[in-house]
């Protein structure tokens, strides 16, 4: 059951942190912002909690983690570069931010007995 939850947890997680921290620097205009780019990045929170809850949870010397990390790594890539180009992309902050918030909520899904 972690392993399905825990995308979505991400996913909420970035996305109402992202947007309090949009609400803080730009108030009424966060709603606008809504969407691609900003801190921290949800694809990279999404992944790499999902990534990170495999090492933890079945070791990180195993196939599945090995796996996970190569498109994780494609993920911050495709964030920064490719997205970039079209200026809807992220800072490597923020996708550090992301990979950051990831590897903390896997930790603690990790823990909790489900």
């Amino acid at each position: 059951m972690k392993f399905i939850l825990m995308p979505f947890i991400a996913w909420l997680t970035s996305g109402t942190l992202k947007f309090i921290i949009n609400s803080i620097r730009f108030g009424k205009k966060a709603r606008n912002l809504i969407g691609y780019g900003g801190l921290p990045s949800t694809h990279t929170a999404i992944l790499s909690s999902t990534v990170f809850l495999c090492g933890f949870s079945e070791g990180f010397n195993t196939p599945i983690f090995s796996l996970g990390t190569a498109i994780l790594i494609i993920i911050m890539f495709d964030a920064h570069g490719l997205r970039q180009k079209l200026k809807i992309g992220h800072t490597w902050i923020e996708i550090f931010a992301g990979l950051l918030l990831g590897m903390i909520l896997a930790y603690a899904m990790s823990i909790i007995p489900l």
